[in-house]
């Protein structure tokens, strides 16, 4: 998701009467405020969360959102859907439909989705060189071993894109289910690594990613993040 920005004289030309010959008289008699500021040149830049301020009126104050939601099975990570129950339709937030998805679960995946109107951070949490640890708790159809474990720490290769998965880390909590941290967010990736032992993924359900934990947040629940978590995630 691209963060939006524009030159100032666009702007003014688009969200007012005035055109962008105009905004330069505006400017110089003072009556453009940028967050604050009496505005300089043509070619300051108004971004998503720019308050704009012409002759006393606010053009645009949008303040940046960042939700964490603990999604049910059976709801889609999309903001739209036609057939099902969306992620939006769990948010309570006046601005939910500004509102984007920094990475998707599956359809019967459950857990931990964020989601936000700031392009940048997302862009950022998205990257790989963001590192950021996803953990997972997984339920399987046969036994687990320590074979997994070390499978696990060496890397999967998947031949269909011919790449070995960066080493991750399997905690068995029981016969059938065990804790997954990984930093990748690859097609289907935990059900393909499982699905290298044969071994199918009858759930899977997100903890966690990096230091925000879903912990004590029920399903089909959601809260804003505090300004330290959001800020966390892309130190």
């Amino acid at each position: 998701m691209k963060s939006k920005t524009n030159r100032l004289d666009r702007f003014i030309s688009q969200n007012s009467v005035f055109s962008l010959a105009d905004t330069r008289l505006l400017i110089a008699q003072k009556r453009i405020l940028l967050d604050g500021h009496v505005a300089h040149s043509i070619q300051q830049k108004v971004t998503e969360f720019t308050h704009v301020v012409l002759d006393g009126h606010c053009l645009k104050n949008n303040n940046p959102v960042y939700i964490m939601l603990n999604k049910p099975q059976g709801v889609v990570s999309a903001t739209k859907d036609l057939k099902h129950a969306t992620v939006l339709d769990l948010i309570q937030h006046p601005q939910k439909n500004e509102l984007h998805i920094a990475g998707r679960l599956d359809f019967n995946t459950t857990g931990l989705v964020l989601l936000t109107n700031d392009g940048a951070w997302s862009r950022k949490i998205s990257l790989p060189e963001s590192k950021l640890t996803k953990t997972y708790e997984v339920t399987l159809s046969q036994p687990l071993s320590d074979e997994y474990i070390a499978a696990f720490r060496e890397g999967i290769y998947f031949g269909y894109e011919n790449i070995t998965t960066q080493p991750a880390c399997l905690e068995i909590l029981s016969e059938y289910t065990a804790r997954l941290s990984l930093i990748e967010g690859k097609y289907h990736q935990v059900k393909r690594m499982f699905g290298f032992f044969q071994n199918e993924v009858l759930a899977l359900h997100r903890v966690s990613v990096g230091h925000i934990s879903l912990a004590g947040l029920g399903v089909g629940h959601s809260r804003l993040l505090t300004t330290k978590e959001s800020m966390i995630l892309t130190e």
